[in-house]
């Protein structure tokens, strides 16, 4: 489920080499047909016949078909689920429960860190829907996409599947996940889809009282969480202030280990805490999003990151100082205003190591600490800017941060990129016309031959010329 996590460190899974594609197609599957559980041998067997979900027919009252679980794992007594029932859908896409608005958010950041190292968390509402069959039912489901980096590298990416029921709940339909290790995928495990590999997980119930029991994920054995509510209207810290009516809750996972969650109306998941990793809630749009124009101050930023990227690789630090000198006294105009809190003291840190980098006129330290706050002065022009902007302009520093990993001879580092420029684009590629989306792809092809080939030169070279394509598709 999309923010819900550091999965890929918890899961523990063994890994597997696969192939994996770009595309959001490939990456959640063709449509799926499936024969109503019958081939799964680990469902229980149901207490009645499943109902079709034909115009006119009535459908009657009955229990969702649930997976066999360990004995050690110390599931709650049925008596307290709350996601036994099974559910009908008759406008799954459009989700109104507060709790879990994924149909309203077109991009969340989340950052924390795990093992020690920074994390952060991308999701992005993708405009396609996929259609699911599950007991019967055809249902279609909203596409999100998660995208997770630790210590500045990609490391997980889930194309998560959402439909709203009628009685409000929320329905976790299945992921597709790619986990990745210096720069490559190096497992799908714990991709799951309704009806092919257990059933539709309940995500958030449409009024959830403390006590109520749900599975988040209900395939044992691929994917298994079932979360307990603890705390119900809870006020809440949020990016820019209080927020009210909050939802506390203990998820419990396969190894009979817990972490704690939190929820928030118009945001969804909020907080989550697993020992001594954490992932909280930087920024969401359009929740956090401000009226008015976008701030000079953070076209200061921006734009002088990107000049000082190119500075220092000509060296000319003279031109670099006067930028950061002029970035920093933006930041100190910008940050005495309404400045998410989570993204606040990380801007912070960034500047300051760019202004350390170009006074020891370090290149390689420079460029990257010029992207860095590059990167968050993105998150910041999202509650001006529309999100395909935003993504629009993270693909064009990916495209950089490609250049200063070619010229550090990291061929593992190079290909993550390319798969990170490729994840991204395929969040904007929709909103470009004809002749740009070409032209973006052509040169994304060619970067993707480059890297296959090893040829690092190259591939920083055609970097460049993406760098230079997105410039003009910005103008």
């Amino acid at each position: 489920m999309g923010g819900k996590r550091t999965r890929s460190v918890a899961r523990g899974l063994a890994i597997i080499v696969v192939l994996a594609s770009l595309s959001v197609a490939n990456a959640c599957g063709s449509e799926t047909t499936t024969k109503k559980d019958k081939s799964s041998g680990r469902m229980a067997t149901e207490a009645s016949s499943p109902a079709s979900n034909t115009a006119g027919g009535e459908r009657r009252s009955k229990k969702i078909p649930q997976p066999v679980i360990p004995g050690e794992i110390p599931v709650a007594p049925e008596s307290e689920r709350v996601d036994l029932v099974m559910p009908t859908f008759s406008d799954p896409t459009n989700v109104t429960n507060p709790l879990f608005p994924v149909s309203k958010q077109r991009s969340v950041l989340m950052v924390g860190h795990v093992d020690g190292k920074p994390f952060r968390t991308e999701v992005t509402l993708l405009p396609e829907t996929r259609i699911i069959e599950w007991q019967g039912q055809r249902v279609e489901t909203l596409v999100s996409q998660y995208t997770a980096y630790l210590d500045g590298r990609i490391q997980e990416v889930a194309y998560d599947l959402y439909a709203q029921a009628d009685d409000g709940s929320v329905w976790y339909f299945g992921e597709d996940v790619a986990d990745f290790e210096d720069g490559a995928i190096v497992t799908k495990e714990g991709t799951w889809i309704a009806g092919k590999d257990g059933p539709a997980a309940m995500i958030m119930p449409s009024d959830p009282k403390v006590g109520d029991v749900y599975r988040t994920e209900n395939t044992p054995g691929i994917a298994f969480e079932e979360v307990t509510v603890k705390t119900v209207g809870k006020t809440l810290e949020g990016p820019l202030g209080p927020v009210e009516g909050g939802l506390v809750a203990e998820e419990l996972h396969m190894d009979g280990k817990t972490e704690a969650k939190v929820f928030a109306p118009g945001y969804g998941e909020f907080y989550t805490a697993d020992g001594s990793d954490v992932e909280a809630l930087a920024i969401a749009v359009p929740t956090d999003a401000l009226s008015g124009d976008l701030p000079s101050e953070l076209d200061t930023l921006s734009s002088g990151a990107l000049d000082i990227f190119d500075a220092a690789q000509s060296k000319d630090w003279n031109a670099a100082s006067a930028t950061a000198e002029k970035m920093s006294g933006a930041w100190e105009t910008y940050r005495t205003g309404e400045v998410p809190k989570k993204i606040e003291p990380r801007m912070s840190d960034a500047l300051a190591a760019l202004a350390e980098a170009v006074d020891a006129r370090n290149t390689g330290h420079a460029r990257q600490a010029a992207i860095d706050v590059g990167r968050w002065s993105l998150d910041l022009r999202l509650q001006y800017r529309p999100q395909t902007e935003i993504d629009l302009a993270r693909m064009g520093l990916w495209a950089a941060q490609l250049t200063v990993d070619a010229a550090a001879g990291d061929a593992g580092v190079v290909n993550g990129d390319v798969f990170t420029l490729g994840y991204i684009r395929d969040r904007i590629l929709n909103t470009l016309d004809g002749t740009e989306a070409t032209r973006l792809n052509t040169e994304f092809l060619k970067l993707q031959v480059a890297t296959a080939d090893g040829d690092l030169a190259a591939a920083s070279d055609t970097a460049e010329r993406l760098r230079d394509t997105i410039t003009l598709l910005q103008e």
